[in-house]
């Protein structure tokens, strides 16, 4: 599993999950939304500690930098 994630982009995906959390603990999200956008926040903070993204890969993008 090659990474394929930058610092910015881990950022900007662990920013919306926590922004996800922040709705759904106040209440502005609940029941299947509450249930979709949660899933995909977990998804979020898993690819950005591994950084690596599969969704990348047939794409063939990659925001890391270039050593």
């Amino acid at each position: 599993m090659k990474k394929n994630m930058g610092l910015t982009d881990k950022i900007i995906r662990i920013a919306a999950a926590i922004f996800v959390a922040i709705l759904y603990f106040m209440g502005t999200i609940s029941g299947m939304i509450a249930l979709v956008l949660g899933i995909f926040a977990i998804i979020m903070v898993i690819t950005s500690f591994i950084s690596f993204c599969p969704l990348y890969i047939p794409f063939g993008i990659s925001t890391r930098k270039k050593e």
